[in-house]
């Protein structure tokens, strides 16, 4: 028998659209844009969309022509390289969509879970602090998006303690939610300020939704050209609950959805060709009930057929992290980042930035960011695959070994021992007895523990950061 050296990679993928699919999708959200179109309520945007000549615009609807469409699918870039603050690459996003998935914890919660008491208490400044140091210590978490709306700073100056907050306390690429219009250059003024040129090797992306169904706003058009003129990268991402806001078949909310996407391109595009966005959607569902939104079976499926129309287009893509049915870091909330995590990383999307949320993400709780950064780590191994090859397979060790043999000392073994004796980072290994010993413990009290113990790691601060705090205090005053 002969053998050979060549490797195979074994990895488990996950693919929904055929291309024919893709393109019928594409078909229908053309169709929508050129027929429908999309309101748009500024009229600066609409003098953009106006200057191409490829729009027919009445009153303030504007529907632009495939050719267009066609124009910025060409232009944009197909791939972008995010650093972090001190400007060491960090990711890349949409030059390997689909075999790797990047995860961020946050997403504007007014709320937050005590880790000490298990009590919901209104968020304020610290909270922001303390979940920036935990992303720091989390190894599976990539990006700190906004996590909170802080109600004890002023109103009208919370993005910039926000941003300030998050700025000092990791080094991690963020994805800024700015609240306010007028807010978005000063962020920027504030940001130069402490850091320096923030568009040369990029760590902070600015992310703005429009509203669906196909209404381009004012507020995000208007921070949309803000942060295009400081040439960073944006994250475009619409929020959908279908059966309300979009329609109740997945099919009809796919290219819909898609649309509002395309049409979002077109503007970043005429603002300035070739700048950088990453697209996507936050797909869930509409509880008649409780008149929330909801994840289901179909609003995943519906993240990963966006995801994998972003790879059609050769576009970097962001989708939703799972994060929101849970009350805690509870059974229900497990098992919606476990179906998030585990499909986004054998599927095509290529980054999740809101993990932590409760509640339909109004609590932010570091004990379900602790949880899915374990949920994260195991998918990822799944996602790895195995490699097929002579040395792994090993047919002499297989014969040197041989009937009723074991493998406990062998080479291949002892070279994985470091995996093998791995301790699970939040649950012990328990017996039955020893189970019972410790008093029948339940799983969450693990997570709790474990939260609790990179809780007092993250409340260490460090004269420096205290400094660039006050200087950024300082910033944000002389802004009155």
């Amino acid at each position: 028998m002969t053998t050979d050296n060549h490797t195979e990679l074994i990895r488990p993928k996950l693919q929904l659209l055929s291309r024919e699919q893709r393109q019928r999708v594409h078909q229908y959200s053309v169709q929508i844009l050129e027929k429908t179109g999309v309101r748009v309520e500024s009229q600066t945007a609409r003098e953009i969309f106006r200057k191409s000549g490829a729009v027919r615009i009445k009153n303030d609807m504007v529907c632009p022509s495939s050719e267009l469409i066609d124009y910025a699918l060409q232009t944009v870039a197909s791939g972008i390289s995010i650093y972090d603050r001190s400007g060491k690459p960090a990711f890349p996003l949409g030059t390997n969509q689909g075999n790797d998935c990047w995860f961020g914890i946050g997403a504007t919660n007014n709320y937050f879970e005590d880790t000490a008491t298990g009590e919901i208490v209104p968020f304020v400044r610290q909270h922001t602090q303390l979940s920036a140091r935990l992303a720091g210590l989390l190894p599976n978490v990539d990006m700190l998006s906004t996590v909170g709306v802080p109600s004890d700073v002023p109103a009208d100056k919370l993005d910039l303690y926000n941003v300030l907050d998050m700025l000092v306390n990791t080094t991690k690429p963020l994805v800024l939610l700015i609240l306010e219009d007028k807010n978005i250059r000063h962020v920027f003024d504030l940001l130069s300020f402490l850091h320096g040129d923030i568009a040369d090797r990029p760590f902070c992306i600015p992310y703005f939704n429009p509203v669906t169904p196909l209404l381009l706003n004012a507020s995000t058009s208007d921070k949309m050209i803000a942060s295009i003129d400081q040439r960073l990268p944006i994250m475009y991402s619409n929020y959908s609950m279908y059966g309300a806001t979009t329609p109740a078949a997945e099919s009809g909310t796919l290219a819909l959805m898609n649309a509002e996407l395309l049409f979002g391109l077109v503007f970043g595009q005429l603002v300035r060709e070739g700048c950088e966005m990453i697209l996507g959607s936050l797909p869930a569902a509409f509880h008649m009930k409780t008149m929330g939104s909801y994840y289901t079976p179909a609003s995943y499926l519906l993240n990963l057929a966006c995801a994998e129309m972003m790879q059609f287009y050769g576009i970097p893509h962001c989708g939703t992290s799972g994060s929101s049915n849970g009350w805690q870091a509870d059974l229900s909330a497990a098992g919606d980042l476990w179906l998030n995590h585990l499909t986004s990383c054998i599927g095509k999307v290529g980054c999740a930035p809101f993990v932590g949320g409760n509640f339909d993400s109004m609590v932010f709780s570091p004990a379900t960011a602790v949880l899915s950064d374990h949920i994260i780590g195991e998918a990822r191994k799944f996602a790895r695959g195995f490699a097929l090859n002579d040395e792994q397979v090993n047919l002499a060790g297989i014969n040197d070994v041989g009937p009723r043999g074991n493998y406990l000392t062998s080479e291949q073994t002892l070279a994985s021992l470091a995996e093998l004796r791995a301790e699970n980072p939040i649950w012990p290994s328990l017996t039955l007895d020893a189970w019972r010993e410790r008093g029948r413990p339940g799983a969450g009290k693990f997570v709790l523990d474990r939260t609790q113990e990179l809780f007092d790691k993250a409340r260490e601060t460090s004269p420096e950061s205290a400094e660039t705090i006050r200087k950024g205090e300082e910033f944000i005053n002389s802004l009155d």
